[in-house]
């Protein structure tokens, strides 16, 4: 169990957290980051999505990946990918149509991801199964992070709600004057709020390698 969990191992999950994130440092995956963060549920399962995708697809290459031509490599990941997507896509509809409907196409395009792609051909073709596993996790867990802190500010904000739930006009906000800003709920808003996080913890990232 200590192998499993070494402080290597440990470290693919905890490292796309922060040091290594996916979106804010590697800057990939934005455009359904961007897409998505309307409000928080659609952010949610599209991230629970993204990350059973990655995690999968991640182990499976990394289990045969010695039985893979190169040449034919990245269509037999698309493969992989792809029928992961359609697994989800009918979960999806299955049992949460509405947030299905919401996500729309940006389900079928985690088929194009660069996160997935990126992590396939940089670490699962390389590396052992529970390795691979853990990384999917990680990488995706790295995603779902910034995915889900930008989507809960755009709802409070533009919607006065958290998961559709009126926490504004419980609090009484709106008596007191309160207006929704409907900026936070167009697209531009996504870019500044990724942006700014962005900026925060690269700043924040900086100052931690300075005092070492």
């Amino acid at each position: 169990m200590s192998q499993l969990f070494s402080s290597k191992n440990v470290k693919l999950l905890t490292n796309p957290l922060n040091e290594n994130n996916p979106i804010t440092v590697q800057v990939l995956g934005i455009c359904s980051a961007l897409a998505v963060t309307v409000k928080l549920k659609p952010a949610f399962v599209m991230s629970l999505s993204v990350i059973v995708v990655l995690t999968f697809s991640n182990l499976i290459i990394s289990l045969i990946r010695k039985g893979i031509p190169n040449r034919i490599r990245i269509i037999v990941q698309l493969v992989i990918i792809a029928s992961l997507v359609i697994l989800v896509d009918q979960v999806l509809k299955a049992f949460v149509y509405d947030v299905s409907k919401q996500l729309s196409v940006y389900v079928g395009l985690i088929i194009t991801n660069c996160i997935i792609m990126g992590r396939l051909e940089a670490f699962a073709m390389t590396n052992k199964p529970w390795d691979s596993f853990l990384d999917g996790i990680g990488k995706g867990l790295g995603y779902a992070r910034i995915s889900i802190v930008v989507a809960f500010f755009r709802e409070f904000l533009g919607s006065g709600t958290i998961w559709g739930y009126p926490v504004l006009e419980k609090l009484g906000a709106y008596q007191i004057g309160y207006v929704n800003n409907g900026l936070m709920i167009l697209p531009p808003m996504a870019l500044i709020l990724l942006g700014t996080i962005i900026w925060i913890q690269r700043s924040r990232t900086r100052s931690l390698i300075e005092k070492k």
